[in-house]
């Protein structure tokens, strides 16, 4: 099924964050560890006192496993139990397959379904060439909640999360946010889109390019100068995110455009039942705005869907109808809708969240590039705004509305 190859610590880190963003009491199991390896001591740093993991390990390395988990002291070893395959091992709210999956999964794949508990997620890594690329795409189209590509690992790889069963809409509420591989530190308080990081790499591509042909010219100055403001305009600032579950935030940084009930014939589906009152909590990103996208609210994302339309400065009423991407979360006071929105230059919305994900209030989900719109439906008779047209409000921290 898989290989030796252990990730690096960075990957490690992106496959193992289920378990250690789930609050807990949890359960983990690691497959294909060795000891020391990067995904095993991720998961290890997770536990919590009421936490149990289980690791598979052969009768071969039950003596190295024993001697790495007796470094680790007694508080691991309590919670921690070594089994020798995987048929003695029981089903686990977070699977983890330390080792990349370089070949087909076979008859794997369905033992290791039944080996994910209801809810749970199992989380395995795969390089981009693998074998059994086809069959893994399989399953993450029907299965899939959320996959990262993590480049700063040899080989690159890309990290996949499927859930077997829906979790419980209540979990996100309590669960920390998901780690992005996409949002790259650059200081602790300072992040930058990995959008930026490829715009800031083909200008100064462009700008030794033009300067290796017209030696003698400036020109390669101007995409010289410009990779700096269009890096700078994906920066994701770490973000202190406002832990009063009766509060939902600001999905991005701007200004408040319009708070109104509306009635939206598009969300009948939503909510059950045509003629569905929303309040609706409208914000304008200008183009020196951050322009990362938070989830407003806590829950199971259930339904995502982009409508055509047209491109209106994002600031005029008519950009209610320019293209769009609704993304649908369940929460244990009702659905709420975000609605990421083009604007006169903006062209592209990358929403980066999946059906069956849990979404922890105020984690990173997408982005909108360049002047944009984000708008927020709530129930309208299970909540209260507390911001007005023109405020200024932060995307993760700043509370737009009150569940009554």
């Amino acid at each position: 099924m898989s290989n030796s190859t252990s990730l690096g610590r960075r990957a490690a880190r992106v496959l193992a964050d289920e378990f250690i963003r789930h609050p807990g009491p949890k359960t983990g199991l690691v497959i294909g560890a060795r000891p020391h390896d990067p995904v095993l001591a991720a998961a290890i740093d997770a536990l919590l006192p009421d936490d149990r993991l289980t690791v598979v390990a052969t009768d071969a390395e039950r003596g190295g496993m024993e001697a790495y988990l007796a470094e680790q002291g007694s508080w691991v070893t309590e919670r921690v139990t070594l089994v020798p395959s995987l048929s003695e091992a029981k089903a686990a709210d977070v699977v983890m397959l330390a080792a990349p999956v370089t070949a087909e999964l076979d008859s794997h794949a369905e033992y290791l379904r039944e080996l994910t508990a209801p809810g749970g997620v199992l989380c395995l890594s795969a390089p981009l060439t693998a074998a059994a690329a086809e069959e893994i795409a399989d399953l993450v189209g029907e299965h899939g909640i959320g996959s990262d590509l993590v480049l700063r690992n040899r080989p690159p790889v890309r990290i996949h999360r499927l859930r077997f069963s829906e979790a419980d809409a209540a979990l996100a509420e309590r669960a920390a946010p998901a780690t992005r591989s996409s949002s790259v530190p650059l200081t602790s308080r300072m992040h930058i889109d990995s959008n930026g990081l490829a715009a800031g790499a083909i200008l100064l591509g462009v700008a030794g390019l033009t300067k290796k042909i017209r030696p003698n010219s400036k020109l390669w100055l101007l995409p010289a100068v410009a990779a700096a403001p269009a890096a700078a305009f994906f920066r994701d600032p770490q973000r202190n995110i406002d832990p009063d579950p009766k509060t939902v935030v600001a999905s991005g940084d701007g200004k408040v455009l319009s708070v109104e009930r509306v009635v939206d014939e598009r969300f009948g589906a939503v909510s059950g039942a045509a003629g569905t009152e929303w309040l609706r909590i409208a914000v304008f990103l200008s183009i020196l705005d951050v322009h990362v996208n938070r989830a407003p609210v806590a829950g199971r994302v259930v339904d995502i869907f982009r409508e055509a339309g047209s491109n209106a400065p994002a600031m005029k009423p008519a950009a209610e109808h320019n293209v769009a991407c609704y993304t649908v979360v369940d929460t244990p006071r009702g659905r709420v809708v975000t609605a990421q929105r083009t604007g006169m230059i903006a062209r592209r919305i990358v929403n980066r969240t999946q059906v069956g994900a849990v979404l922890a209030k105020g984690e990173r989900y997408g982005l909108i590039r360049f002047g944009s719109r984000t708008d927020v439906y709530l129930p309208a008779d299970a909540a209260d705004a507390l911001v007005s047209p023109n405020d200024k409000v932060i995307g993760g921290e700043t509370a737009i509305a009150r569940w009554r």
